[in-house]
């Protein structure tokens, strides 16, 4: 009985100490320079076997301890890193839209509006916008597939009175010759960025010049709910202006940001799997009523996609709604 207590209490132990050091490994493999990490990575992962292996000998406390005070160590130098500020960003991220709010006026500096040719020959353009936020009436979703049904890139695109369009995307701001990794950026890899853009830009680049599977979603929401919403958006590109934040593929990603903002800005949005494997994100807000339920959700996906809309109309002026042609909108349903 004395040994299995012991083999029991050693497992869960030894499950402990092998997964952190699995993440340390993989933190000091990530960010340690070139030149060092190969053998921080090397020599923390040999010793975590060690300790593992010791957990049956008679060093167990001693190994335990001296994993404990290293692993320490570790973590202090893992809350030192910081994302960088200044660095050679990629054009499409090299810009962090910041906002100014005086009354129902909306004043956006860097808003993105390039001309895409192909994935590396476009035109950049930044520009400063004016909106009234009184006449915001629509929020819309964007989901774009670029690997499989799984995994998707989420926009909300925001409408106002007369047709205009605001775009905006959580995004990753990698280094020019970077790119996305999601293995890397759950280990502090990359800052993240919020890009304002015209839909000819952030959505036409995807369907249009990369190919992807773009979808539109037209969501159930009040001009006030979508009001709050887009506040909120900008509220955030101010914070991150302010005080950059990395990228994280799981706990910080263009899902799990919006589900903050979309719970700050007051709607209700319980966790799901579905927030994290985003691909499924439509099968949420279909299950939520948060998107038309008149027709069966495999239906809606099918007049959802654009990439037959958006290139037959190639990335004209009219772009916003051309893709939108036969997409229904659901009836909001006023309170009483």
């Amino acid at each position: 009985m004395p040994r299995l207590m012991a083999i029991a209490l050693i497992f869960p132990v030894a499950l402990i100490v092998a997964a952190s050091t699995a993440w340390a490994s993989l933190a000091l493999w990530y960010r340690l320079p070139d030149g060092g990490r190969a053998i921080g990575a090397g020599v923390f992962f040999v010793f975590g076997l060690f300790t593992v292996a010791a957990l049956a000998s008679r060093l167990r406390i001693k190994a335990l301890l001296s994993f404990a005070v290293v692993f320490a160590l570790v973590l202090f130098w893992w809350n030192s890193i910081k994302p960088e500020a200044n660095a050679v960003w990629a054009p499409d991220v090299a810009r962090q839209v910041t906002g100014r709010i005086d009354g129902d006026s909306l004043t956006l500096t860097d808003v993105r509006d390039f001309e895409w040719r192909s994935n590396s020959d476009f035109t950049e353009r930044w520009t400063t916008r004016s909106y009234d936020v009184s006449k915001v009436k629509t929020v819309d979703l964007f989901m774009s597939y670029w690997a499989g049904p799984k995994i998707a890139h989420v926009i909300f695109s925001f409408g106002f009175e007369g047709g205009e369009q605001l775009a905006w995307s959580i995004e990753v701001r990698h280094k020019v010759g970077g790119g996305f990794s999601p293995l890397a950026d759950l280990f502090k890899n990359d800052p993240l960025v919020v890009v304002a853009a015209d839909e000819r830009d952030v959505v036409g680049v995807r369907s249009n010049v990369r190919g992807e599977d773009v979808q539109i979603y037209r969501l159930r929401a009040s001009p006030e709910q979508a009001r709050n919403l887009l506040l909120e958006y900008v509220a955030e590109a101010n914070a991150l202006a302010r005080t950059p934040q990395f990228y994280n593929s799981i706990t910080t990603n263009c899902t799990t940001t919006v589900a903050k903002l979309m719970r700050v800005a007051g709607d209700k949005v319980p966790f799901d799997w579905r927030l994290i494997v985003n691909g499924y994100l439509p099968d949420y807000a279909y299950d939520r009523g948060a998107i038309d339920t008149s027709m069966p959700l495999i239906r809606l996906r099918e007049i959802a996609k654009i990439d037959v809309r958006a290139r037959a109309d190639g990335l004209s002026p009219d772009f916003s709604k051309a893709i939108r042609l036969g997409v229904p909108f659901p009836v909001v349903v006023a309170k009483p």
